[in-house]
């Protein structure tokens, strides 16, 4: 019988990166690229998180990347009440299927030229109720995907693997 440690570290199958989002400006509009570079210690170039001008620091520094499941997508659609769900409108850099991102939590994974680390959950904010409507927020609770940091800088393109290392 595998013990704990063993059933978490075992995935089926690597995920693939089915979108790559960045955004200019923390409030600003999601750009759809098809690659990006992971830059260590900072995030994807592009996006508002990696171009600042410091580095976030502190807990903040655990949330260079964010990545959530495109299986979760039609959830979070059902919960809010709507009949489709563009993932731009969660605000994610990395929408990859074919994993549960849940298993990438607190463990290395390559995606691309890139390692990343997940550092945990990706909890939703209050901008969840102006795009989703009354109770945005609830439907993206637990579907929100994790957040991670950048190990090794690299390039990621849409259509990569998600491995776990």
């Amino acid at each position: 019988m595998k013990t704990m440690r063993e059933l978490q570290s075992t995935l089926p199958r690597p995920g693939r990166v089915e979108r790559l989002l960045v955004r200019e400006a923390r409030r600003g509009r999601v750009l759809d690229l098809t690659e990006a570079e992971a830059v260590e210690g900072r995030g994807l170039r592009g996006d508002h998180i990696a171009e600042r001008e410091r580095p976030l620091s502190g807990a903040g520094a655990a949330r260079q990347v964010t990545l959530i499941q495109a299986e979760h997508l039609p959830v979070v659609a059902a919960l809010a009440g709507l009949d489709s769900l563009d993932a731009g409108v969660l605000r994610r850099n990395l929408v990859v299927s074919g994993v549960n991102v849940l298993a990438l939590r607190e463990r290395r994974f390559r995606v691309g030229e890139a390692v990343l680390e997940g550092t945990g959950p990706c909890h939703p904010c209050s901008r969840m109720e102006e795009e989703l409507g009354e109770g945005g927020y609830n439907a993206v609770r637990g579907h929100g995907g994790i957040t991670a940091r950048v190990v090794k800088g690299g390039v990621i393109r849409v259509g990569d693997a998600v491995v776990p290392l």
